[in-house]
């Protein structure tokens, strides 16, 4: 890696590998708990890594609880886990004060504090929760703190929330405002099984045999590795492309293509360049590179760009996903020469 923040290149290479290091045994360990969704599993540590949210998208039975529930196991992090449902308040998941007997006979008033406050955070069925609940929600993701009354309480880093949703199931759901969906990095599609993985998820859920998760990480180790994540350098050409592949998402612009302006009410915003290129560099990392480069770019468009279209009226009635969206941009915005 090139020398960065006055670091010569050996000690930018042993924290590059020692980042690989990490990653490959947290996935090793959540491995053994879940069954293929290798995508999945990537698109999580990636964001963890890269210091983002994850939205996670599939209908009930997949294993998205599971995945993040190995995962706060595996890297040893304060885990918490929400079910929403219509009738929660944020009180409920920020805390509250409550009115205790002291040893004196006396009373006063003490702060319980809410799931919330934690380092991972999973958000079941967030679509369930009311608006003024999501609101709440929102706070603890973009500004890292809870505010119950006068009392603003910072969340310790790392802060990870990890939201669940089922895109079939309307009934009684709400669903999250443009604002909400833009504060998650990625939006990870979860699937059904292949055959085989279908053999290997039954001989493990229907056996005696119990799959312990170990510790293999910790949250310090999370920081630490999130530095080394921001000081790997982006070309001038690598940030152009992001930036072109972001314009490409929105209507009228220099960059959409025609699909685009025929079925896109409105595009990402500048944090979807933001997101390309955290997560770009966690995958240059990961490919062993020295800087970021377009080809990993490309390979997280998908997952950090989804979210961020919203299809028109009309795109809906011609069956039009924001996948496809995104497909086509990525097809025709050019690679800046310099690449080449």
């Amino acid at each position: 890696m090139t020398e960065n923040n006055n670091k010569g290149p050996a000690v930018a290479e042993a924290q590059a590998e020692a980042f690989r290091e990490v990653y490959h045994k947290i996935k090793n360990e959540v491995g053994r708990m879940m069954v293929g969704q290798e995508e999945v599993i990537e698109g999580v540590l990636t964001a963890l890594f890269a210091g983002g949210h994850v939205l996670l998208e599939g209908v009930p039975g997949l294993g998205k609880t599971m995945l993040v529930r190995s995962l706060g196991e595996a890297v040893h992090l304060r885990f918490s886990r929400i079910q929403f449902t219509p009738d929660m308040m944020p009180a409920d998941i920020q805390g509250t004060s409550v009115l205790v007997e002291t040893e004196g006979g006396g009373h006063e008033v003490e702060f319980r504090e809410g799931p919330l406050i934690a380092n991972l955070v999973l958000a079941d069925e967030i679509n369930r929760a009311t608006p003024k609940t999501q609101s709440a929600l929102l706070e603890a993701m973009q500004e890292k703190q809870v505010t119950v009354g006068n009392r603003t309480i910072a969340l310790e880093e790392p802060y990870c929330v990890m939201a669940t949703q089922n895109p079939v199931e309307q009934e009684g759901t709400y669903p999250l405002p443009e604002a909400q969906l833009d504060r998650f990095l990625f939006k990870l599609l979860v699937g059904y099984p292949k055959e085989m993985e279908y053999h290997e998820i039954l001989n493990r859920t229907t056996s005696s045999e119990e799959v312990v998760i170990e510790h293999v990480s910790g949250g310090e180790d999370i920081v630490r590795l999130r530095e080394t994540v921001r000081a790997v350098p982006v070309p001038d050409h690598v940030q152009t492309y992001a930036v072109h592949l972001v314009m490409g998402t929105q209507p009228q612009s220099d960059f959409a293509p025609q699909m685009v302006n025929d079925y896109v009410s409105m595009g990402s915003s500048p944090r979807g360049a933001q997101s390309l290129l955290l997560a770009g560099k966690v995958q240059a990392l990961l490919n062993e590179r020295f800087a970021v480069s377009c080809d990993d770019i490309k390979a997280v468009a998908a997952a950090a760009l989804r979210h961020r279209v919203m299809i028109n009226f009309h795109g809906q009635a011609e069956g039009m996903t924001s996948d496809q969206v995104v497909a086509a941009v990525l097809e025709q915005v050019p690679v800046p020469q310099l690449y080449a």
